[in-house]
């Protein structure tokens, strides 16, 4: 009978899925550095798992460009120089301003209710420099969820994975967290106003300070 059927289950995730993950998370922790080959037969050894789903992993991080591939000289985790900064930081920009400008008029009550919660998270996480910075990228996937374009918010994805492989984030720079968090003061009162240019105008130069801080 149709109420005897068990609850329908999540499939598990391919392996070569969970490997990519694992790697992801390796770089973003710098155990794995820029620059770093990666070492395919040791790799395989240590994960217990043939080289398929670890190249399949491979290929993944290349698409998001964590991962440079190299004609006959094999995968290396990916050297991020300035131009590659100044290209993300303005890709970035041109991005998030955008989404911010829709979302000052479409954003549901609702919707603006739960970035004035992430706000008020920022506002309190000052000390934590951890937190602050998961709060933060929280608060900016969130905006671009209310603008609703599901492409920019893949290639913002993207963005934001290859600006971790420079560790020398701009949040780290000192008198940088509270300067952020003027920033997205300004946002937050320009999209409760639901004023699209000044939300643009604030979330551009949010962006283009966090790079000049991360110079």
């Amino acid at each position: 009978m149709e109420h005897d059927r068990p609850p329908n289950r999540l499939k598990p995730r391919p392996l070569y899925e969970e490997v990519a993950e694992l790697l992801r998370q390796r770089i973003f922790s710098r155990a794995l550095k820029p620059g770093d080959w990666i070492d395919e037969l040791r790799l395989s050894a240590q994960l217990g798992i043939s080289r398929t789903p670890l190249r399949e992993a491979l290929k993944v991080l290349a698409t998001e460009g964590l991962i440079t591939m190299k004609m006959r000289r094999g995968a290396y985790v990916t050297e991020v120089n300035d131009k590659d900064l100044r290209d993300v930081f303005h890709l970035m920009a041109v991005l998030e301003a955008d989404a911010a400008g829709i979302a000052a008029h479409a954003a549901t009550d609702q919707q603006l209710a739960e970035l004035s919660a992430l706000h008020e998270q920022l506002e309190k996480s000052t000390k934590d420099r951890v937190k602050f910075f998961a709060v933060n990228e929280a608060f900016h996937l969130k905006l671009l969820e209310v603008a609703n374009n599901r492409w920019r918010e893949q290639m913002v994805a993207d963005l934001r994975k290859v600006m971790k492989l420079n560790r020398a984030q701009s949040l780290l720079k000192a008198g940088r967290i509270e300067e952020s968090l003027a920033e997205h003061s300004a946002i937050m009162a320009a999209l409760k106003k639901r004023n699209a240019a000044a939300a643009q105008a604030a979330m551009r130069a949010h962006i283009e300070n966090g790079q000049e801080a991360a110079a």
